[in-house]
Formats: structure tokens, C-alpha cells, sequence
């Protein structure tokens, strides 16, 4: 990867911050966008504005071409078949689906099990919090272990008799990137029937996905953690599991007949995508896996853990600094740390030097509060970040706490 070569593609890099270089380091909230994905969209908004799907306009055809080619080039890039891509606003909404579409099916009795990790973002539990407050459900979490990873003898216990189990494929904070391939078979081990889901936020823009070779039931991510815009998410679902669910918004294009008092839904995966989408977002997606694709995301894996293996070779343990997550292979592009000065005060003082970061509980609180109650602060990397930039940051956060 050259990655100086790369960053000119990233416009907002030329930006200076109290008068210093940008050093961009929150890429796990959202990653800055390339200007070929830019030109895409305003190309949206400047040559083809209309809306898609029936419009025999030359606007609307070329719109709906774009747009259809956003789900194969999605499909394509998580093998997964077109049919099984449902775009969303965010994993979030891509979660929330899931979870009311099985609520509208019917398939939560009384007393049903969820399982999921104490290691989760809100959006992997909330949901499935207010299942459990309607009375539902029992929620369990499973532990992690010493080195930061899921227990698997307690992930073995907890499955037994679950109905669903969703976790995340890497954590946003603690970096742990989970064995999703091991973890699925251990349930099956103990769980023939239940539900097995993936919140792969932290996994597309940084791992190869095979959503074939994973065996499980659905993985949700989020466009803009990948180079793409704001406001577009997917989920990836088995098909059979979208045939036989209810939908969980309803209005135009997911419908495909409509009389005075019943409705007949479309063919998927529009049976899921309710109402005018993003439209725009389509031709960003389009970029941006074309941008993806051509970098390599083995190549940005490979950088990203040259980072953090700098990170915490200079970090960990000095200068009163404590880094959370496992000490080996599976520590995934995130820097998530403690250190004597409040994380809030830190980033700030950062931010002077140009440095961002991200401090607080980074939507993980029941995690990131059992490790200190204040907030932890976060580094995290993607494909634009240099080593230099990295040991500026090191040598700016050592002054700081020195």
C-alpha cells in the first residue's frame, strides 16, 4: 500500500486543526471519505437527480441502474446473493429490523433466550433490551476473559436453549476480533435451531466477509465506517429467514399489489426497503467498493495491525498508560486506553496538537464503565493513517501525560 498516494484522495486531510496537520485517529466512529466517492454523489445530485424504480424517464432509468447496481456490487463484495442485500439508514436500523420483524412474525414466546457479549455496542443491545422489558425475553450476556476475548466455555454454557444469539464480529472497543467461524460451530455444538447474528460494524471495512462460508443467519454493517456517506447501512440475511419474516416498515416499494383493506409485499430484497432510500448513497457505494477493492482489504488489515503493534509496543504500560484488548493476533485496528488524566481532558488537549480521537464510553458502557468509570479514550486506524502520523500522536500523548 502506498498509503502517501492514498491520502491524497482524501481532500479533508489538507485541513489544519489549531493551526497543525490533521491526524485523523476516530476512524471507528466514521472513516473520511475519498474524492471519488464525493464526485459520485454530487454526480447524483447534479446529472441524474430523480426517484427510482417504475420511472420511464432517461433520469429515473439511470437512477434505478445505479441503485440496483449498489445491491450487486454488495452482494458481490460479502458474497451473498443480490436478493439477501437489504439496504438500511445504519446497523442500527439494520438491528432493529431483525428484531421487530421477529416480534411482527411471531416468533418470541415468553421466557425465550437471547444471548449476546458484555463486549457490545448499544445498538446490539437496546433492542434486545426492550424484548426482554415487554416480557418476552431473558437477556444473557456472555463474559470475556482475561486477554479481553470471549469465554468460550461460558459462550457454550449461555447458547444452550437460546432462541437468538447476536454479537459482534470485533469489538469497537476493546478490538477483539471474534472468531466467527469457531464461535458458530461451538453453538451449533449445543444449539441446532437458534438464530445466529453478526454485528460486523468493526469487521466489513477492515476483513474479507464470505457470508456463504460463515454459516450464520444475518450480519448487519454501516456505510460510512467503509468510505462510503452517512445514512446507508446493510443487512446481509439469509433468504429463507426474509421469506418467511414479516416485514418492519411498510409504505411504497415494498409492496407489490395494494387493495382498500390488504396488501401483497414485493419480492426481495424490496420486500425490506420501504419508501424513497438514499438514493444518492447508491452512487457512493459504488466508489467506494471499486476504492475498497483495488486497496485490498487484506492490505488494510495488514497495515492497520503495523499500528497498532507500534501503539502498543511504545504505549502499553509507559507513562502510566494501560491498553485494553487481547495480546495477540486478534487485536484489530483500535487503540482503546487509561491513562491519569481524564479521557475527556486528554482528547482535548490532543485536539490541540491536531490529534482526533474519541473519549467517552463510545457507545459501549457496560464495557468501557467496568473499566473505569470516567470513559476510556480511543484510537483507531484505517487505510490513510501513516506510521509517521502514529508516532506523533505516541510522542504528543507522552508529552502530555509527562
Amino acid at each position: 500500500m502506498n498509503v502517501n498516494k492514498i491520502r491524497e484522495d482524501f481532500l479533508v486531510l489538507n485541513r489544519k486543526i489549531e493551526g497543525k496537520d490533521l491526524v485523523y485517529l476516530d476512524n471507528a466512529a466514521t472513516s473520511l471519505k475519498p474524492k471519488s466517492v464525493i464526485d459520485a454523489i454530487t454526480s447524483y445530485y447534479t446529472e441524474h437527480t430523480a426517484n427510482i424504480h417504475r420511472g420511464v424517464h432517461t433520469l429515473s432509468q439511470e437512477a434505478s441502474e445505479e441503485y440496483e447496481l449498489a445491491h450487486k456490487n454488495i452482494a458481490k463484495f460479502v458474497n451473498a446473493s443480490e436478493e439477501e442485500v437489504i439496504f438500511t439508514k445504519n446497523a442500527t436500523e439494520s438491528i432493529n429490523l431483525i428484531m421487530y420483524s421477529l416480534l411482527n412474525s411471531n416468533f418470541f414466546k415468553k421466557g425465550d433466550k437471547i444471548v449476546t457479549t458484555i463486549m457490545e455496542h448499544h445498538s446490539n443491545i437496546i433492542p434486545w433490551q426492550y424484548l426482554e422489558k415487554k416480557g418476552l425475553v431473558n437477556l444473557e450476556f456472555v463474559n470475556i476473559n482475561k486477554n479481553y476475548e470471549i469465554d468460550e466455555e461460558d459462550f457454550r454454557k449461555k447458547v444452550k436453549g437460546a432462541k437468538l444469539v447476536s454479537i459482534s464480529g470485533a469489538s469497537n472497543t476493546i478490538a477483539t476480533q471474534n472468531d466467527i467461524v469457531r464461535l458458530g460451530k461451538i453453538l451449533r455444538e449445543e444449539n441446532k435451531t437458534a438464530i445466529f447474528g453478526i454485528d460486523g460494524c468493526q469487521t466489513a471495512p477492515h476483513k474479507k466477509i464470505d457470508f456463504k462460508k460463515l454459516n450464520i443467519d444475518y450480519i448487519v454493517f454501516s456505510g460510512h465506517k467503509m468510505l462510503m456517506p452517512t445514512g446507508i447501512g446493510f443487512l446481509i440475511a439469509k433468504k429463507e429467514f426474509l421469506e418467511k419474516n414479516e416485514p418492519f416498515l411498510f409504505g411504497g416499494d415494498m409492496i407489490s399489489q395494494v387493495a382498500l383493506h390488504s396488501s401483497e409485499w414485493n419480492k426481495l430484497p424490496y420486500k425490506f426497503e420501504a419508501g424513497t432510500p438514499h438514493i444518492a448513497s447508491a452512487y457512493g457505494i459504488n466508489a467506494a467498493i471499486k476504492y475498497l477493492e483495488k486497496i485490498g482489504l487484506e492490505n488494510i488489515e495488514a497495515h492497520e495491525k503495523k499500528l497498532v503493534k507500534l501503539c502498543i509496543d511504545e504505549l502499553d504500560g509507559k507513562n502510566g498508560i494501560k491498553i485494553y484488548g487481547p495480546k495477540n493476533d486478534n487485536h484489530g485496528g483500535i487503540i482503546l486506553f487509561d491513562s491519569k488524566l481524564n479521557c475527556h481532558d486528554l482528547a482535548t488537549l490532543l485536539n490541540d496538537q491536531g490529534i482526533a480521537i474519541r473519549s467517552g464510553m463510545h457507545c459501549a458502557e457496560p464495557l468501557v464503565s467496568s473499566l473505569n468509570k470516567e470513559g476510556l479514550a480511543r484510537a483507531s486506524f484505517y487505510l490513510y493513517n501513516t506510521e509517521d502520523e502514529v508516532r506523533f500522536f505516541i510522542e504528543k500523548l507522552k508529552d502530555i501525560l509527562e
